[in-house]
């Protein structure tokens, strides 16, 4: 339970990835006035808790209905999760955020929800990591709290936006995000082993 637990919150993390939005909260709210940046931080969280707890809710039902096995998508979700890592690894910072939201739109939409926060890794990893087949509605339940604990992380992180980039600089920011890189690259290869040593388990049993 523990284990599981550990790798929900490393997989979470690395999706959703509380340094790289921190980074992008900084750059998008940083000629708002204080109020507003907080109010856009709490909207940002709460689009993102909406999209994700409804993933994960209605994800595998969606899945379903279109006759897609959650094995096949554990396997197409660890190729994206590991393309996704290999792109925070080896990614460039694009220009300036502000310049590319089109007036009119809610930074708190786009882009700190979606695609940032919220995006398809996540998205991906919510509904991979709450199969019915393998885990119990209690194992749910708590990779929706690890969920939760992740974004409001995230949350706090970008209250103190300023101050934390302010000690470990741009650079610090970057290196976080890499090594973030690295364990979402090393925890993708796992998801597709899992899910090729069940398919084989079921082969064998058929």
């Amino acid at each position: 339970m523990l284990e599981n637990i550990l790798r929900d919150a490393l997989i979470l993390f690395a999706t959703i990835d509380p340094i790289g939005s921190t980074a992008l909260f900084a750059a998008v709210t940083a000629s708002m006035p204080p109020e507003r940046r907080k109010k856009t931080a709490s909207k940002a969280i709460l689009y993102s808790i909406a999209v994700l707890l409804g993933s994960m809710i209605l994800g595998q039902l969606v899945l379903s209905t279109m006759g897609v096995q959650l094995i096949s998508l554990q396997v197409a979700g660890g190729v994206i999760l590991f393309l996704f890592g290999i792109q925070m690894i080896f990614g460039k910072e694009s220009g300036n955020p502000e310049e590319e939201i089109e007036q009119g739109h809610d930074p708190a939409v786009f882009p700190l929800s979606v695609p940032n926060i919220a995006g398809p890794g996540s998205i991906m990893a919510v509904i991979v990591l709450t199969d019915n087949a393998t885990r119990s509605f209690t194992e749910q339940l708590m990779t929706a709290g690890v969920l939760i604990a992740v974004l409001l992380f995230t949350y706090g992180l970008m209250r103190a936006a300023e101050p934390i980039l302010r000690v470990i600089g741009r650079n610090g920011a970057a290196i976080l995000v890499r090594v973030m890189g690295m364990l979402l690259a090393a925890l993708s290869v796992e998801l597709v082993m899992d899910a090729l040593g069940i398919a084989a388990w079921m082969t064998q049993r058929s």
